[in-house]
């Protein structure tokens, strides 16, 4: 592009409207960055000090080129600003804040000025130009986009998208995956940012929601909102979990996704190098989605603990290694398909362990209630499993036990409620000697045994307990005493008392600003 004084006029605007063409942004954008171009050889021509204005006939494609002066009361740049007084010499309708227009000559560019000018409308058209595209791309994040390989830089891929250009970073390509200039490439745009060298768009081959919009492709009923895919988990490259929900019961999710001999989950398992797909239906109940996620192995028991988000899983024997998959994929897959931390056991495992328990239990009862070994494992076998919860009864729950009546439930109860008092008494004496605060005492939720575990570990004020997080109060004790929620709860109301005072001082503060 050339600016010069023979130029026909309206050949600036036949240029500006096939730059704006081709660069797929507005005319007048181009046609200011040309007056801006016109603005800078002016200044350069007659001086930067001066203020000086280009402007373009949108039509004609004449050009104005002139000088202003502004008008003001005191006079602090000579060359810009012309006192009220002077001004009105010229034209007595001048008033402070207007501006003297004074025209200038058609600037004859030579060819330095031409150049300077063509690199300003070059710099303003590319900056326009990615102004369009971050406007264009920023609201495209979540969509798939096929686009050509334009170069291949450590493992990067460019991308030319036909408006734009997109990366693919390394980290964001499946294993063993390379392409070369000219190929043709799927991916999820997961990230736009405008950066200083221009509007930065990420697309992504790994990204759970790129395998998500696959199926969303192949599959008519998941882009007509019948079925939803509710969660997805992937091993990228290797293999993948989807928990599939049809919202028309006549129609199954997983046949659906499958497609007829396989035709549509094969046309996905093609575009990601052969990544095994595993199509599950959701359920709301996380054991038997937890049941499915697990698939192929089967699974005997589920023992769920809500409180702690974590689900055990019991399998014969011989499908341990199906369940656990390699090098653990097929449970660390289900365990981020649904959401619920596993653990596998198998049925010897778990037999072995619930003995243990039962054993510990039982010697726990006939040490501390001083009863025979008979009346302790009914009492483990009805679910019993602390001295506190026996105390805590009423007799005539426990006289229903098979083989007790009221006087042995009574016994029974009369040597809990003993037993706990002098263990009560014990851990008091025991916390004081620790010198574990009276205040603690007065928290909700806390017991003489947990204020000496934590007298043991230095915990011994409310400041004390309240300066940890519940992941750290949670490490000191022994599994089982606290969840996440109590301990969360035992934090703050140790917390409380911090809020109170500054509660005081503030109203200290606002009492003395008064007087």
């Amino acid at each position: 592009m050339s600016l010069e004084s023979s130029t026909p006029k309206l050949e600036l605007i036949q240029v500006a409207d096939v730059v704006a063409r081709e660069k797929g942004i507005q005319r007048d954008e181009v046609i200011e960055a040309m007056e801006q171009a016109i603005q800078k050889a002016g200044r350069a021509k007659y001086g930067n000090e001066h203020d000086i204005q280009a402007t373009i006939n949108r039509t004609s494609g004449d050009i104005s080129l002139v000088r202003r002066t502004e008008v003001v009361e005191l006079v602090e740049d000579e060359i810009t600003q012309i006192s009220l007084e002077e001004a009105q010499k010229r034209d007595g309708n001048l008033v402070v804040g207007s501006f003297i227009i004074d025209p200038l000559p058609p600037i004859d560019f030579g060819r330095i000025a031409a150049q300077t000018a063509k690199q300003v409308i070059v710099q303003k058209v590319r900056e326009a130009e990615r102004a369009r595209q971050f406007d264009e791309f920023k609201d495209r994040v979540g969509e798939i986009v096929n686009g050509i390989v334009k170069r291949v830089e450590f493992g990067n891929v460019t991308l030319d998208l036909g408006r734009a250009e997109a990366i693919i970073r390394r980290d964001e390509l499946l294993p063993r995956e390379s392409f070369r200039n000219g190929d043709r490439v799927r991916g999820y745009i997961y990230d736009v940012r405008e950066e200083l060298r221009g509007p930065q768009i990420f697309v992504s081959r790994t990204h759970p929601e790129f395998m998500k919009g696959m199926f969303k492709q192949e599959v008519p009923e998941i882009y007509d909102g019948i079925i939803q895919i509710m969660a997805v988990a992937r091993d990228p490259g290797s293999r993948a979990k989807i928990g599939v929900l049809s919202s028309d019961a006549s129609i199954d999710p997983v046949g659906a996704c499958v497609g007829m001999r396989g035709s549509r989950v094969q046309a996905v398992v093609g575009e990601l190098q052969g990544e095994k797909i595993d199509i599950i239906p959701w359920s709301d109940d996380p054991a038997t989605f937890v049941v499915n996620a697990l698939a192929p192995a089967e699974v005997s028991k589920v023992v769920l603990d809500e409180d702690q988000k974590r689900i055990e899983v019991v399998v014969p024997d011989e499908q341990l290694s199906l369940a656990i998959g390699r090098r653990g994929q097929n449970v660390r897959l289900a365990s981020t398909l649904s959401g619920w931390d596993i653990d596998i056991l198998t049925e010897a495992e778990e037999s072995e362990r619930r003995q243990e328990e039962f054993k510990t239990r039982s010697t726990l009862f006939i040490d501390s209630l001083d009863i025979d070994d008979v009346i302790a494992h009914l009492l483990v076998a009805e679910g019993f499993v602390s001295v506190e919860e026996i105390a805590e009864s009423e007799i005539e729950d426990l006289a229903q036990i098979e083989g007790f009546d009221e006087a042995i439930g009574e016994e029974l109860r009369n040597r809990a409620i003993s037993f706990s008092q002098a263990q009560e008494e014990s851990f008091n004496l025991k916390r004081q000697e620790l010198g574990v605060a009276d205040s603690l005492a007065d928290l909700d939720g806390i017991t003489p045994r947990l204020m000496v575990i934590l007298g043991e570990n230095k915990i011994k004020t409310l400041d004390d307990l309240g300066d940890l997080a519940s992941d750290e109060l949670l490490e000191l004790l022994p599994e089982g005493i606290l969840d996440v929620n109590a301990a969360n709860k035992l934090i703050m109301s140790a917390r409380a008392h911090w809020f109170e005072a500054s509660e005081e001082n503030n109203e200290t503060e606002a009492e003395s600003a008064e007087e």
